[in-house]
């Protein structure tokens, strides 16, 4: 029997389009927790949102984080409800032609 495909979400794909305007940073999170090194990581560096944190937990996984003005989230709920942040909200917008003729 085929197997059907998984059908794709567009608003994650759009979200996911958005994110990649985004400065990303790739750390390691040694002993710590993924989250932890996250947080540690935007502190010493003084990180401004947004931006897109790659946490690297082992060999095989990476987890992904968002950090925003209201604090730091996964990236997948970021992708799913990226109308939900302001700061990606800016970047997606493109300025309106001036159209419109002064009488």
């Amino acid at each position: 029997m085929a197997r059907r495909r998984k059908r794709k979400s567009r608003r994650r794909l759009e979200g996911r389009r958005i994110l990649e305007n985004v400065p990303q940073y790739s750390i390691e999170s040694q002993n710590e927790k993924p989250v932890t090194a996250a947080r540690n990581f935007i502190h010493a560096e003084g990180i401004t949102p947004p931006a897109l944190l790659l946490v690297k937990r082992n060999e095989h996984t990476t987890d992904r984080y968002f950090w925003a003005e209201k604090g730091l989230f996964g990236a997948q709920y970021v992708e799913e409800n990226h109308f939900l942040f302001p700061s990606l909200r800016l970047e997606e917008e493109e300025p309106e032609p001036f159209g419109i003729a002064a009488k």
